[in-house]
C-alpha cells in the first residue's frame, strides 16, 4: 500500500503503521519508497495491539496465550502505552473477544488490571465460582474502585442532601436560645442601618428542633445481571446516605428473592458482596417487602433501580406501586444508575408507572445527589429531570 501526498511525515507513517497493524501494512511506504521501521518501544506497543485485535474472535489463546503471567505482562504494557480510559476499553474487548473471563480468577492478572465499575460488576458476578486463591485479590480490586467512587461522590451527596433538608430543619419562630444568629444576620443584611450600625431583623431564623431522621430512604436494587454497574453505584450511594444522621437509609436487593442488606451499610464493599448478580426478577415481591418496612410513608423516598422487566405478577406489582404512591411514598424508578448510556427497559411498565405519577428515567451517578435533593425537597422529580436534560420514560418528557 502506498500513501499519497508527499507531505506525509515519518511520524504520520509510523502512526498509520500502528493503526493498520502488521502483515501487508509492513510494506507501507511513502512516495520516496521509504520503509517504515518500528522502534523497540513501538514494537512492544504493536505486539500489545496485535495480541488483542489481530486474534480470532472467541479464541481462548488469541495473541495473548492462556497463561495468567503472560496476560499480566500484556496488561502492564497496556497501562504503560495507553491512558486509563483506553485501557479499560481494551480490557473489556479482551474479555469479550478472547474469552479471558477465566483468567480473572488469577491473582496475578487482578493485580495488574485497570479497575473500574464494569470490572467490579464482572467480579461480583463470578465471585461464587472464583477459586480461593483469587478471592483476596478480587476483593482488593473491589475495595479500590469503591474507595475511588466514595472520594468522587461522597461530598456532592452530603452537600446536596444536607442543603435540601435545611429548610425542614429551620425554625422560623425561635425562642431566644434557639436563634441562629449567623443565619439571621445574613438573611437581614438589607435591613442594616448605617447610622445606628445595627441590623433590624425582619425575621428570625432558629435551629431546628432535634428529631429523629427527617426522611426515610429505601433503595430497592434489581440484581439481575444487566444491572451490574447500577448496583455498584447504588451500593456506594447507600453507604454514603446511611452515614448522614438526617436520613434513615435501607438497601434492599432482589431477584426472585429479596435480601435486606441495611445492616452492612457501614461498609459498601460488604453491601456489594451481599449481592448475587444474575437470576430472575420479581419486582412485585421486592415492593411487597419494602411496603412492609416503610413506617412513615409521607416521609419516605423509595428509589426502585430496575429495568422494569417483571418476571413475577406484573398486574399485582402495578397495583402495589399504586398503593405505595397513594399512601404518600415518593416513589421513583431509575432504569439505570450508570454511565452506560440509554438502557434497555420495559416500555409498557414505564408507561404504567407514568400514569401513576411515578417518574422513570436513567440517571448518571453525577446526577444522583441532585435527584435525591429534589426528592427530599418535595420537588416535581420529572420536572427536575427535565432541567437536567434527562428525558423521563413512559411517555412523559421531563
Amino acid at each position: 500500500m502506498t500513501l499519497p501526498n508527499s507531505s506525509v511525515t515519518p511520524e504520520r507513517l509510523r502512526r498509520w503503521r500502528l493503526v493498520l497493524g502488521g502483515g501487508e501494512a509492513d510494506g507501507v511506504s511513502g512516495e520516496g519508497g521509504q520503509d517504515i521501521g518500528l522502534s523497540i518501544e513501538d514494537k512492544r506497543m504493536d505486539d500489545a495491539l496485535s495480541g488483542l485485535y489481530d486474534a480470532p474472535t472467541g479464541s481462548r489463546r488469541g495473541g495473548l496465550g492462556a497463561s495468567a503471567p503472560k496476560v499480566a505482562r500484556w496488561l502492564a504494557d497496556l497501562r504503560e502505552f495507553f491512558p486509563a480510559d483506553v485501557v479499560r476499553v481494551m480490557q473489556e474487548d479482551a474479555i469479550e473477544r478472547l474469552n479471558l473471563t477465566q483468567l480473572l480468577f488469577e491473582p496475578e492478572m487482578l493485580e495488574n488490571v485497570e479497575a473500574d465499575v464494569n470490572l467490579v460488576g464482572t467480579l461480583l458476578t463470578l465471585k461464587g465460582v472464583m477459586p480461593a486463591k483469587a478471592k483476596d485479590a478480587a476483593r482488593a480490586v473491589v475495595r479500590k474502585v469503591v474507595d475511588d467512587l466514595k472520594k468522587r461522590l461522597e461530598e456532592p451527596t452530603r452537600a446536596a442532601v444536607s442543603g435540601s433538608l435545611n429548610r425542614a430543619q429551620r425554625n422560623f419562630r425561635p425562642r431566644g436560645p434557639e436563634i441562629d444568629w449567623n443565619a439571621t444576620i445574613r438573611a437581614n443584611l438589607k435591613s442594616y442601618l448605617p447610622e445606628k450600625r445595627t441590623i433590624i431583623p425582619e425575621r428570625l431564623i432558629g435551629y431546628g428542633r432535634k428529631r429523629r431522621s427527617l426522611r426515610d430512604i429505601v433503595l430497592c436494587l434489581d440484581q439481575s445481571g444487566s444491572m451490574a454497574s447500577s448496583v455498584v453505584y447504588a451500593g456506594v450511594f447507600g453507604a454514603v446516605l446511611a452515614s448522614l444522621p438526617a436520613v434513615s437509609t435501607r438497601v434492599v436487593v432482589f431477584d426472585t428473592e429479596v435480601a435486606d442488606l441495611s445492616e452492612n451499610l457501614s461498609d459498601p464493599v460488604d453491601v456489594l458482596y451481599g449481592i448475587q448478580l444474575g437470576g430472575g426478577t420479581d419486582i412485585n415481591r421486592a415492593l411487597a417487602y419494602c411496603q412492609g418496612v416503610i413506617q412513615r410513608p409521607e416521609q419516605t423516598i423509595l428509589v426502585l433501580i430496575s429495568d422494569l422487566y417483571e418476571g413475577g405478577n406484573e398486574r399485582e406489582m402495578l397495583a402495589r406501586a399504586r398503593t405505595l404512591k397513594d399512601s404518600g411514598v415518593n416513589m421513583i424508578a431509575l432504569l439505570a444508575l450508570s454511565d452506560d448510556g440509554a438502557p434497555s427497559y420495559d416500555h409498557g411498565v414505564a408507561r404504567a408507572f407514568a400514569g401513576l405519577g411515578i417518574p422513570s428515567f436513567a440517571c448518571t451517578p453525577d446526577h444522583f445527589p441532585g435527584l435525591m435533593a429534589a426528592a427530599m425537597r418535595g420537588d416535581d422529580v420529572a420536572a427536575w429531570a427535565g432541567t437536567q436534560g434527562i428525558v423521563t420514560r413512559g411517555g412523559v418528557a421531563g
